[in-house]
């Protein structure tokens, strides 16, 4: 099994989310990720300015022609946001004032500045008038990918048929109440023919017993894991940042605002989601392999 997390926001100290990244850091996150049996990533960039992203972005890629592991290990990028849903309980830990509709400008300058990396777009189908931007990226080879949204069924499965073919962490960038029926997680299941769904299965932003009903319904042929790990993943407790937020991680390895209010990505690695697989979710390794191999691999065509 050759792991690929399509959704790595930092890892053992290094923040991809912040400025003044250096070729050391890069080096350590990708020796410790690949130490941790993680084959490969992709480099999660979430909501900014967009000049912000641009340059933070470039740095990476500018950091990763330099250095043959990162050049391995960092498959290829995944901007989650700006172009994501602000209202409240859906914006998540993505800073609310930075959030805009998708539009075609920003979208190019930011393919541009990923330098041909981007493998997966995460927007709000329904803030993308007209499903433009999805359909472009989708025709430029880019994974668009529904999150920290809140489309009608009708919204959702429209973006479908304009090149959406994922959501990311399913469950999660969305309010903790919610209509009991008609709900962003039903529809994203509803839908489950079209898009890969994936999930951060960590028993913290989902309990398992839910999570064993989303994978259910889902079915594994089509369901993707990822870590949504952040900068504080594989160094315990404390206090840490990202992008600019202050995080609390306990002693029970869960990443939150210092309010205690919502989860701030998560600390999850590779070997734990192996454990919790087997052992919480009574996976085979075999599915696992599907899980966090082959299907990752798949839905971004690597």
């Amino acid at each position: 099994m050759k792991p690929l997390d399509l959704q790595v926001n930092g890892y053992a100290g290094t923040d991809f989310n912040r400025d003044g990244l250096t070729a050391e850091a890069l080096y350590h996150a990708c020796h410790c990720l690949r130490e941790d049996g993680c084959d490969a990533i992709l480099a999660t960039f979430i909501t900014d300015d967009v000049a912000t992203l641009e340059r933070r972005m470039s740095t990476l890629v500018s950091l990763r022609e330099k250095d043959p592991l990162a050049q391995e290990v960092i498959a290829g990028i995944h901007i989650e946001g700006p172009f994501i849903n602000p209202e409240k309980g859906y914006v998540g830990a993505h800073p609310h004032q930075c959030v805009k509709p998708a539009n075609m400008e920003d979208a190019k300058r930011l393919l541009d500045a990923a330098g041909g990396l981007t493998k997966i777009v995460t927007l709000a189908p329904e803030h993308d008038a007209n499903y433009h931007v999805t359909e472009f990226l989708s025709s430029n080879g880019v994974t668009v990918s529904a999150g920290h949204c809140n489309p009608s069924l009708d919204q959702l499965r429209a973006a479908t048929e304009n090149g959406l073919s994922m959501f990311t962490h399913v469950g999660n960038g969305c309010p903790m109440l919610m209509h009991r029926h008609d709900n962003i997680i039903h529809r994203a299941l509803a839908l489950r023919d079209r898009l890969w769904l994936c999930f951060i299965p960590d028993g913290v932003h989902i309990d398992f017993f839910a999570l064993l009903n989303y994978l259910r319904s889902a079915g594994l042929e089509k369901t993707i894991f990822v870590t949504d790990a952040i900068s504080a993943a594989r160094l315990g407790p404390g206090d840490y940042t990202l992008a600019g937020w202050d995080i609390k991680i306990g002693e029970d390895l869960v990443a939150r605002s210092p309010d205690g209010s919502h989860f701030v990505g998560s600390t999850v690695t590779i070997p734990r989601i192996l454990t919790n697989g087997q052992q919480s979710l009574g996976l085979t390794k075999a599915e696992l392999a599907l899980l966090l191999d082959t299907n990752p691999r798949k839905a971004v065509g690597l």
